[in-house]
C-alpha cells in the first residue's frame, strides 16, 4: 500500500511527524454556519430524551421475553439483535445528552448518561473526561487523542505497543476482523484503567470512584448471566456484540482515515458517513460526525442542516463516503501516522498509505452522490 516517504521511514523524526495538514479556519467556519442557519439549529432539544422510553422498554421487555416465553432460537436471536441495537442507540442518545444537546441539569444528564452508557461499562463522568474533554479537545492531534492509534513517535518510544496493532483493522490478521465485536468496551476499559492513571489531561477526574462504579455495572451483567444460564448467549453476549459492532462501525470511521491537522479543525480531521435513512434515524444520526465535532452540543436531528451547508460551501473539503466504503477502507489501511497524511504499519515500515489521494477520491464520490 503506497511507498515509504523519502524512502527512509526509519529516520523520520518527531519534527517531521509533528507537521500538520489542513487549514486553521475552524472558527470562521463555525461562525458562518451559525450566522447562516436558523437559530433553532443550535438550541437544546430537551424533548428528545423521551426516546429513552421505547429503547429501555425494548431492552427490558426483550430480555424478559427471552427468559420467560420459551421462544425458538431464531426468535431469540432476532430479539437479541433488537436489544443490542437499542443498547447502542441509547448510548448514541446519551452521547448527545452528556454534550448538553438536551440542556437539563448535570444531575439529569448523568441519569440519562447512566441509562445509555452504564450497560457499556462507562460512567457519565468518565465519558465527559475521556470523550468531551480529551477526545474533542485533541482530535487527531499527534499522540494526545486517546481514541487514536497515534504516531510513529509513540511506537519508537514504546516498541512493545506494536503487538497491540495486530488486533486492529488494517493489520491483516484474521482476528482483526473481530475487532468491532468487542472494542468499544475494551477500549473504554483501557482508557479508564491505564490512560487516566498516566495522562495529565484528566485533572480532577475521580478515577477510583469511576472504577468502582464500572465494576458495579459489570457485576450487574454477571448477575444477568447467572440468571440466564445458557440463555446468556441471547440475553447478554449477542446484544453486547451487536452493540459494539454498530458503535465501532461508526466510531472507527470518524477519524482514522483523515489527516492530522495544524489545528483541531473537524472539516479536515474528521469524517462523516452516509447511512440509509431509517438506520440513520434509529442511530440518532451518529453518521454526521464532522457536523458533531463542529457543534458538539447540537442535537443530532439538526445535523442534516449543517451537512447541507458543508456540501454546498465546502464541497472540496467535506468528506462523507458511504458507510460500507468507510469500513472497507479501514481494513485496507494501516493505523499509525508516519506523517500527518501518511499511515504506516510499524511492524512493516514498507506498508504505508497516502491519505491525500484517498481524500480526493472520497470527495469526488461525495460530490457524485450529491449530483445524482
Amino acid at each position: 500500500m503506497g511507498t515509504a516517504i523519502n524512502g527512509n521511514v526509519k529516520n523520520l523524526g518527531a519534527e517531521e511527524i509533528a507537521q500538520k495538514a489542513g487549514a486553521a479556519d475552524e472558527r470562521a467556519i463555525r461562525k458562518r454556519i451559525r450566522d447562516e442557519l436558523p437559530a433553532d439549529t443550535f438550541r437544546p432539544q430537551t424533548w428528545r430524551v423521551i426516546w429513552f422510553l421505547p429503547l429501555t422498554a425494548v431492552i427490558i421487555g426483550g430480555i424478559t421475553a427471552m427468559l420467560t416465553l420459551g421462544m425458538p432460537w431464531w426468535a431469540n436471536f432476532l430479539v437479541a439483535m433488537a436489544v443490542g441495537n437499542s443498547l447502542v442507540a441509547q448510548a448514541f442518545l446519551a452521547h448527545e445528552v452528556l454534550h448538553g444537546a438536551a440542556g437539563m441539569s448535570r444531575r439529569m444528564q448523568n441519569f440519562f448518561g447512566w441509562l445509555g452508557f452504564g450497560p457499556m461499562l462507562i460512567t457519565p463522568e468518565f465519558w465527559r473526561a475521556w470523550h468531551n474533554r480529551e477526545h474533542h479537545g485533541n482530535t487527531n492531534q499527534g499522540d494526545k487523542d486517546p481514541d487514536s492509534f497515534g504516531t510513529m513517535v509513540r511506537y519508537k518510544k514504546h516498541p512493545q505497543l506494536t503487538g497491540f496493532l495486530k488486533l486492529a483493522p488494517g493489520s491483516g490478521t484474521w482476528y482483526s476482523y473481530f475487532f468491532l465485536t468487542y472494542s468499544f468496551i475494551f477500549h473504554a476499559q483501557l482508557v479508564l484503567w491505564f490512560q487516566t492513571r498516566k495522562h495529565n489531561a484528566f485533572p480532577g477526574f475521580e478515577r477510583k470512584k469511576a472504577i468502582r462504579q464500572t465494576i458495579g455495572a459489570g457485576v450487574a451483567w454477571l448477575v444477568l448471566v447467572a440468571v440466564s444460564g445458557t440463555m446468556a448467549l441471547y440475553t447478554v453476549l449477542i446484544p453486547l456484540i451487536w452493540a459494539n459492532m454498530v458503535g465501532q462501525g461508526y466510531i472507527l470511521t470518524n477519524h482514522f482515515l483523515r489527516p492530522q491537522t495544524e489545528t483541531n479543525n473537524p472539516v479536515d480531521n474528521s469524517m462523516s458517513v452516509r447511512t440509509p435513512g431509517i438506520v440513520d434515524r434509529l442511530h440518532f444520526r451518529f453518521s454526521h460526525h464532522v457536523e458533531h465535532h463542529l457543534f458538539p452540543n447540537m442535537a443530532s436531528n439538526k445535523a442534516p442542516r449543517v451537512r447541507a451547508w458543508l456540501e454546498k460551501n465546502l464541497p472540496e473539503r467535506y468528506v462523507a463516503p458511504s458507510h460500507v466504503k468507510a469500513v472497507t477502507m479501514l481494513y485496507k489501511t494501516p493505523r499509525v501516522y508516519l506523517t500527518p497524511t501518511t499511515l504506516v504499519d510499524p511492524r512493516d515500515l514498507s506498508n504505508t498509505y497516502d491519505l491525500v489521494p484517498l481524500q480526493d477520491e472520497l470527495i469526488e464520490i461525495n460530490n457524485s452522490v450529491r449530483a445524482a
